[in-house]
């Protein structure tokens, strides 16, 4: 929903009264740049978002905030309404949700994928490095060349936090991989820009690349048809993208953020909602590879095997995977 549709959205809840009031959600989201078809990050949350809609026949208002100061204003007019629980999406929001939360004490936030303090903000935050991790063994294990790439989106610590777990993964296989690395951009725009990501993407594959991660939202579905175009292999990112280039897309780095939208609002509407941060791993259901019908064929059985032993690991404890948010750094 563009910003302009949703302020007249607002505008028709704040004259409803009586039972149309009544009527009205009590449960917002609102989506980040990338938008909520982005077929990534915005998408995986919105299957969760479906799924609550679906099993409880309850309405979730739906906005998209393109910019800081957007998001400020989105926020703002939702918590004027008093509704139970507003579910921001993305790290861009982290200042606005903070803010917002501050002077709507007793309306409920939660953000995902960033860190906002309140009495009333659930942050729900992910280990991206642990399944980094586990699509970098698979990247070095295809990569005959010795070589592979990495495209992210913006350029900000959540981003290098997933290329570092990658590169410590496609390590733990070939110690001298070459780690092709590039960013979008450095504004929110790195997320929309397939053009940018493709034309990344053909660069590290001309460079020798055999498998480029594409981290980017929607401008990683531009890495992933240059995959196809160059006869080469692509990762997808958030959700399962396995589909949307069968048999070059090798893996996903699949980040529950659906999941993590529908407990969200499931513990708001069984009046469990807690304050504070958590974080989702792999042991916590948080993030995994992506294995199916569509990627079946590329992914060899002793592929598969070292993945799965791999992650056994980190789930253990066996494998410490560096956090590059919290070391400053990444192993080299």
């Amino acid at each position: 929903m563009r910003f302009k549709q949703f302020s007249m959205a607002i505008a028709a809840f704040c004259l409803a009264g009586g039972a149309a009031a009544a009527a009205m959600p009590r449960f917002a989201v609102v989506y980040d740049a990338g938008g909520k078809f982005d077929k990534s990050f915005n998408q995986s949350a919105a299957g969760g978002v479906e799924r609550f809609k679906k099993e409880t026949g309850l309405n979730v208002f739906e906005a998209q905030a393109s910019s800081d100061t957007q998001a400020e204003q989105v926020l703002r007019a939702l918590a004027r309404k008093k509704l139970e629980l507003i579910v921001s999406i993305g790290f861009s929001q982290t200042q606005a949700v903070q803010k917002v939360a501050a002077e709507y004490p007793k309306v409920h936030f939660a953000i995902i994928d960033g860190n906002a303090v309140g009495k009333n903000i659930n942050s729900i935050l992910f280990k991206e490095q642990e399944g980094s991790y586990l699509v970098g063994i698979a990247a070095a294990m295809a990569a005959k060349s010795g070589k592979v790439g990495f495209v992210g989106g913006m350029d900000i610590p959540l981003i290098r936090a997933f290329a570092c777990g990658y590169v410590q993964g496609a390590k733990a296989v070939n110690p001298k991989i070459e780690v092709q690395q590039n960013m979008v951009g450095t504004t929110a725009a790195a997320w929309n820009d397939p053009a940018k990501g493709g034309e990344l993407a053909r660069a590290q594959f001309d460079r020798g690349a055999d498998v480029v991660f594409a981290v980017a939202g929607g401008s990683g579905l531009g890495a992933l048809q240059m995959a196809k175009a160059k006869g080469k292999l692509a990762i997808g990112v958030d959700s399962n993208q396995n589909d949307v280039q069968p048999g070059f897309v090798l893996t996903s780095m699949v980040k529950q953020v659906g999941n993590a939208a529908y407990d969200a609002f499931t513990q708001a509407k069984n009046g469990q909602f807690q304050a504070g941060v958590s974080y989702k791993g792999l042991k916590e259901g948080g993030v995994d590879w992506a294995l199916d019908k569509n990627n079946r064929a590329i992914v060899p059985a002793a592929m598969e095997q070292r993945v799965t032993a791999a992650r056994a690991d980190i789930i253990s404890g066996k494998i410490k995977v560096v956090d590059y948010r919290a070391a400053g750094s990444c192993p080299q």
